[in-house]
C-alpha cells in the first residue's frame, strides 16, 4: 500500500436500508409516510445499502423508483439476493446450492438486469455469504473453487464485493482469489469476527472497498426494541475505524461505509458520527429533527 494521504479516495457515507419506520422524528420529519423515506434520506446522506435485495429480486418498476426518487449523485449498493448467497429454506445454509450455476444463473441474472437500471447511480454489490462452517463446506478451498467460477461469469462492468464470516477463511489463497476479479473483501465489524485493523494482511483487493458497521446484533437487542436514539456508546470503535478508513484512503478510488442499526442503536447517528470523525471534527454535532429539504447533522 501506497498510503498516500494526499490524495485520499471518496468516501460515500450511508446507513444499512432506509426503511426503519422508528427513524421517523429524530431523522425523518414527523409524520413521513414510508413512501417518502427514501426521498427525505438523499436529502442528507448520498448513499444507501439496499437490504431489501437479500430477501427480494426487485421488480424493474421497484428500482426505477428508487432512481425517480433520488438526486444525481445518489449512490445504491445493495445485497445479492439470499437465493444466490445462502439458498437455505431455514437458518441454515444449503451448500449443495450456493453458488452452484443451475440454481443461481437465472436468479443473478434478473437482479443484475432489474439493478442495472439505476445506471450511473448503482454501486457495489454484495456476496454477503452466512458463517459457513465444516458441514457446509469440508475445507475453504471448496467454496474458494466455487467463488472463483462464480465471480467469473459476473458482467466485469460491474463492481462486486464479498462479505464472509468464518475468520479462518480470511486467507491469502481467498484474498488473491478476489483480487484477480476485481471483487471488495468487505471489512467487517461484527461481534464474532476480527476487527480489520487486526488482520495482518492486504484486505485491499480492488481499486474501491467496503466496510460494514454491524456490531453485536444479540446485545443491541437486549439493551432495545427501538432504533430512535442511540443506545450503546460506540465512540472509541468510530474512532479506531476512522483511523483505519484514513490510513487506507489514499490506496483506493472509492470507499463506500455503511452503519446498521445494531451498531449503536441508530444508524443515522452513528454514520454522522464516523464521517465528522474522518473529516476532521472531533465533537460532531449531536443529531435533531430536520425540517424538509434540510442537512439535520
Amino acid at each position: 500500500m501506497n498510503n498516500d494521504s494526499s490524495n485520499p479516495g471518496q468516501f460515500h457515507f450511508g446507513t444499512s436500508s432506509w426503511s426503519a419506520k422508528s427513524w421517523v422524528g429524530n431523522f425523518y420529519p414527523p409524520g413521513t409516510p414510508a413512501r417518502d423515506f427514501l426521498a427525505c434520506y438523499s436529502q442528507i446522506f448520498q448513499s444507501v445499502e439496499a437490504d431489501v435485495t437479500y430477501y427480494r429480486i426487485p421488480s424493474p418498476s421497484m428500482v426505477d423508483g428508487w432512481k425517480r426518487r433520488t438526486p444525481d449523485g445518489f449512490v445504491f449498493s445493495a445485497k445479492m439476493p439470499r437465493m444466490i448467497v445462502h439458498a437455505g429454506q431455514g437458518p441454515a445454509p444449503d451448500a449443495e446450492r450456493v453458488l452452484v450455476e443451475e440454481h443461481v444463473r437465472r436468479p443473478t441474472e434478473q437482479f443484475l438486469s432489474a439493478m442495472s437500471r439505476l445506471g450511473s447511480r448503482l454501486g457495489p454489490l454484495v456476496l454477503q455469504f452466512p458463517y459457513f462452517n465444516k458441514h457446509a463446506f469440508s475445507e475453504p478451498g471448496l467454496f474458494y473453487e466455487r467463488l472463483d467460477k462464480y465471480l467469473d461469469r459476473l458482467p466485469q462492468e460491474l463492481r462486486f464485493c464479498v462479505e464472509i464470516r468464518n475468520k479462518h477463511w480470511v486467507t491469502p489463497e481467498f484474498l488473491d482469489l478476489l483480487r484477480s476479479h476485481g471483487a471488495a473483501f468487505v471489512l467487517l465489524d461484527l461481534a464474532y469476527m476480527p476487527h480489520p485493523a487486526e488482520i495482518e494482511l492486504d484486505l485491499l483487493t480492488a481499486d474501491f472497498t467496503y466496510a460494514r458497521l454491524i456490531g453485536d446484533r444479540k446485545k443491541l437487542d437486549a439493551l432495545t426494541d427501538s432504533f430512535d436514539r442511540v443506545v450503546l456508546d460506540q465512540s472509541s470503535g468510530l474512532k479506531r475505524w476512522a483511523d483505519f478508513l484514513g490510513a487506507i484512503a489514499g490506496d483506493v478510488q472509492e470507499l463506500f461505509v455503511y452503519s446498521n442499526n445494531h451498531y449503536a442503536g441508530h444508524g443515522p447517528a452513528t454514520t454522522a458520527q464516523l464521517a465528522a470523525l474522518i473529516e476532521g471534527r472531533e465533537e460532531p454535532p449531536a443529531p435533531r429533527v430536520p425540517r424538509s429539504g434540510e442537512l439535520p447533522f
